[in-house]
């Protein structure tokens, strides 16, 4: 069957399609009956309630329709894999998968979509060739039907949990071929599902294709009656993402700036991450007074708390202007705008990784890895956690518990000694890559 974009939009799949999907459910159960109903009567209200957003610098102003199921851009000829991923670390790990696709078979155009604002302005200074960026629309049939009608996907590939039903229902129904890659259930998240098994259920067993993080993943997906035969063990594609968008003139300037003093970095900081890394410079600066610190706030918002906390503790801080100039001689900086970590792990020798003193389960290692930055983490890295646990086994990461043992780190050779060896776990990932991308590459059929 030819992939033509002219053809209906509903159709039937190729003999390849249908032996790859057979027995993927079909029938609409009743509790994802109910909730196609009520997101049905909400869908009227969406309009003002992105409006609402709106004025509040929550959406896109030029691209909030997009979340109506209105395309800003046409869809191009040819063949479309569509993947989806919520978030800005979701997002950033697929463009080594999209690159590897597209070195396959280099037809193919890859729609990315993701629901924050944060996400689509990270996935501009790292888009891959051959890709496209849209925001994900509400899940109600009405901006569904709008968006598959426009984009109508060859595939459809969802990152890690994010999985909305009345999107997947109507994928399911015109016969689209629909993957998770990345997928991660952790034991919290599984049970908070279960509450809801017969909508979760109904979910999973529509998916011809499961790439799970790990084995523990890989059993709760199973057990939402996902076939077996479809759930496979294929490894975090994070660890295979390219590296982030350097900025070589703002590096350079940067670097002008700082005329030889240490910089380091705490990157996606929470709250509870931010009284330790303040604490640790402090107890930096004793022993190196023209040291730096630069912090971005995994919420670029916080951006003037942060700095406002920083002077309460006695610390000269700025906030960094948008073209990245440290304005003063101060010693810390607070980033304000979501994209720049490509130009500070390559500025720091040493990262803080955030998310992990703080109780939220800790942020990407191998951003810090790919760009020989030694990597300091604390204790809460759930999401991470063979990952971290590999790091810290091979000498590639050092667990922080608290300011002091971070201060520690910091002037400590042996920190910086880390760096190759973080490198070179970063580079194992190629492997997986290349079979979750030869999996979908085959879900596609012959071009």
């Amino acid at each position: 069957m030819t992939r033509a974009s002219g053809r209906a939009a509903s159709r039937r799949p190729s003999a390849t399609l249908a032996d790859r999907g057979k027995g993927v459910t079909q029938h609409t159960g009743l509790a994802l009956r109910g909730y196609l109903a009520v997101s049905a009567l909400m869908a009227p209200l969406a309009r003002r309630h992105l409006k609402k957003r709106l004025a509040r610098g929550k959406e896109d102003p030029a691209r909030w329709r997009e979340k109506l199921g209105e395309a800003s851009v046409p869809r191009p000829e040819g063949v479309l894999v569509w993947m989806h991923a919520v978030g800005v670390g979701e997002l950033l790990a697929l463009p080594g998968l999209v690159n590897r696709i597209r070195a396959l078979r280099p037809d193919v155009t890859v729609l990315l979509t993701s629901s924050s604002r944060t996400s689509a302005e990270a996935i501009a200074k790292n888009l891959p060739a051959g890709a496209i960026h849209q925001y994900l629309p509400l899940d109600a049939l009405p901006f569904v039907r709008a968006f598959l009608d426009h984009w109508r996907p060859d595939l459809s590939v969802w990152a890690e949990r994010d999985v909305w039903p009345a999107f997947i229902r109507e994928i399911a129904r015109r016969d689209i071929p629909l993957a998770i890659v990345n997928g991660k259930m952790s034991a919290a998240s599984f049970r908070q599902k279960a509450r809801a098994r017969a909508l979760f259920s109904d979910l999973y067993t529509r998916f011809a294709f499961i790439g799970a993080q790990e084995e523990e993943s890989a059993r709760h997906f199973a057990a939402f009656g996902g076939e077996p035969s479809r759930i496979h063990v294929t490894g975090s594609l994070k660890s295979a993402a390219p590296p982030l968008a350097d900025q070589p003139e703002s590096r350079h300037a940067v670097e002008n700036d700082l005329g030889g003093r240490r910089l380091w970095l705490a990157a996606s900081t929470h709250p509870g991450d931010e009284g330790a890394v303040i604490e640790a410079h402090q107890r930096l600066l004793r022993r190196d007074p023209g040291a730096v610190l630069v912090v971005a706030p995994r919420a670029p918002d916080r951006a003037p708390q942060v700095v406002a906390t920083c002077r309460a503790a006695g610390l000269a801080a700025e906030l960094l202007p948008p073209d990245n100039r440290l304005p003063a001689r101060a010693e810390v900086y607070v980033l304000q705008r979501i994209g720049q970590l490509g130009l500070w792990y390559r500025v720091a020798d040493t990262a803080f990784v955030g998310g992990s003193i703080a109780a939220v389960g800790g942020h990407n290692p191998y951003e810090a890895a790919r760009l020989d930055c030694a990597i300091l983490h604390g204790p809460n890295v759930w999401n991470f956690e063979e990952d971290y646990d590999a790091f810290d086994r091979a000498g590639a990461a050092r667990l922080t518990l608290h300011a002091e043992a971070m201060t520690e780190a910091l002037s400590d050779p042996a920190t910086l000694a880390m760096r190759p060896r973080a490198a070179a776990l970063a580079e194992r990932g190629e492997a997986q890559l290349d079979r979750t991308a030869r999996h979908l590459i085959a879900m596609m059929g012959a071009p």
